[in-house]
């Protein structure tokens, strides 16, 4: 086994004409003086993108779809080396990501297209001598910050609302990713988008931040991440906020629930891209009655899992960085102190952890709250379905969940009192991606989906018409 197998570093970015389009390399951080000219940019391009018309708007973004479809292989070959995806999962990322590009194209024009005409004498008192005319307009410059484990898919889910609503997007990929998301970018821009509309700002967040969430030239933050996203929350002001941040998607298991069914969710939902997924199951919380079986189902498929490197194409691959290794260990570490049972050794190497199933988890062990963001999967005995939801509610997060059960009335009353979104009988998901996502407490605020994201990137526009008081004439 190779030693420190670390996600490649990212080089300079060399797709893009610099002049043209204002992008900067994945090594290069932008300086605050360029920070300023292209915000100005952005601002002076979202004026004329703002009168183009609808179905140009939906034009263009359809164009950039058969673009990025045509660079998969070198988008997907940047996740590869940047972020350690398996080179299935990455070419599966660049495709299905135009898929809600087209939808939102299509979307926008629906939306958008329409108005509202409401008359005062609708209310109480009121004569009709005005008529009231509203319609949808954009906020003006849009930030989008994606995380690292989808740097395609989540920068096009708020990049593409924010065009089609009329918005300039001023892209601040992640410091692991950033070619990738560079790469997509140049899709769009070899589309035809007009100059400054779109551009891109690199640098690490902790350099460069705050001067770009605090800039005065955003009209509008969507923010995909972790705890940083509550710093901006506090700092940005007055701003519309469209933020997913932390999870720990509970799995709840109840005694009736078909095992082989739970088994295979658990394996997909909590391991696939070494569960560096805002929707992976982060805890598994099963009746009592059924645990040795179900531990047991899943233990035979975490052995069959492959562990290696990002060129082999295996299930499990290197965490993103060292630290997020280093601090996967001390939760692991923490519950091996706590008495928590493994149901496999635990191995490491660099950023490579090997899959990990750990049993008998106590509410007094990190782990059972805590997001590892990686392969190792707790689980929690319960002797109630009441005990389960109580444990999701008492977490800070409150993202996604899911209920396994043959009863639909009992999987209904559990969910209805999750303070959370809840899928029954499968693992949680994002998509499709027209349905709304969005979290509760830790987990975010403002509600993502495509028509919700095109609706947060707009405002109403009002437009009174006074008329004179009519005049009755008796019959």
């Amino acid at each position: 086994m190779r030693k420190k197998c670390y996600p490649q570093k990212s080089g300079i970015f060399r797709f893009v004409n610099l002049g043209k389009f204002i992008i900067y390399g994945a090594e290069t951080a932008c300086t605050q003086e360029e920070v300023n000219k292209i915000m100005e940019s952005a601002k002076i391009a979202q004026k004329s993108w703002a009168k183009t018309p609808l179905w140009k708007r939906a034009e263009l973004l359809h164009r950039a779809v058969a673009i990025l479809k045509e660079h998969k292989a070198p988008v997907a070959e940047c996740l590869v080396k940047e972020i350690a995806k398996p080179a299935k999962d990455a070419v599966t990322e660049v495709v299905r990501s135009g898929d809600p590009v087209s939808y939102t194209a299509e979307e926008g024009v629906r939306i958008l297209g329409e108005g509202k005409f409401l008359v005062s004498d609708s209310f109480p008192g009121d004569e009709r001598t005005k008529y009231c005319l509203t319609s949808k307009i954009p906020r003006g410059v849009v930030l989008a910050i994606p995380p690292f484990n989808y740097p395609v898919n989540l920068a096009v889910s708020k990049i593409a609302p924010a065009l089609i609503a009329g918005n300039s997007l001023v892209l601040k990929p992640p410091t692991h990713g950033a070619v990738s998301a560079l790469h997509m970018v140049h899709c769009f821009h070899l589309a035809g988008f007009p100059k400054g509309l779109i551009s891109c700002v690199t640098g690490k967040g902790s350099e460069i931040g705050d001067f770009l969430t605090m800039h005065h030239g955003v009209n509008c933050i969507s923010f995909t991440g972790g705890d940083t996203g509550i710093a901006i929350s506090k700092k940005a002001g007055m701003i519309p906020l469209q933020m997913e941040l932390g999870v720990k998607d509970a799995c709840i298991v109840l005694e009736d629930a078909d095992l082989d069914l739970v088994a295979a969710n658990i394996i997909k939902g909590g391991f696939s891209y070494s569960g560096q997924r805002c929707t992976a199951v982060k805890v598994i919380l099963v009746m009592e009655s059924v645990a040795d079986v179900l531990v047991e189902k899943v233990k035979a498929k975490v052995a069959k899992l492959t562990v290696g490197l990002r060129e082999d194409d295996c299930d499990i691959t290197p965490v993103v960085s060292e630290s997020s290794a280093n601090f996967i260990e001390g939760l692991v570490k923490d519950a091996k102190v706590k008495g928590a049972t493994f149901c496999q050794e635990y191995k490491r190497d660099g950023n490579l952890i090997w899959p990990l199933l750990l049993d008998n988890v106590q509410p007094d062990m990190r782990i059972a709250w805590e997001e590892p963001f990686g392969p190792v999967l707790p689980v929690i005995r319960i002797n109630s379905v009441e005990e389960g939801v109580h444990h999701c509610n008492a977490s800070n997060f409150g993202l996604r969940g899911c209920v396994f059960t043959k009863d639909v009335n009992k999987a209904i009353l559990s969910v209805m009192q999750w303070r959370r979104t809840v899928r029954i009988n499968s693992a949680p998901a994002r998509g499709p991606d027209h349905f709304p996502f969005q979290g509760l407490k830790d987990s975010g605020i403002g509600s993502q989906g495509i028509t919700n994201s095109i609706n947060m990137m707009t405002k109403i526009k009002t437009i009174v018409i006074n008329l004179p008081t009519p005049s009755y004439t008796m019959g």
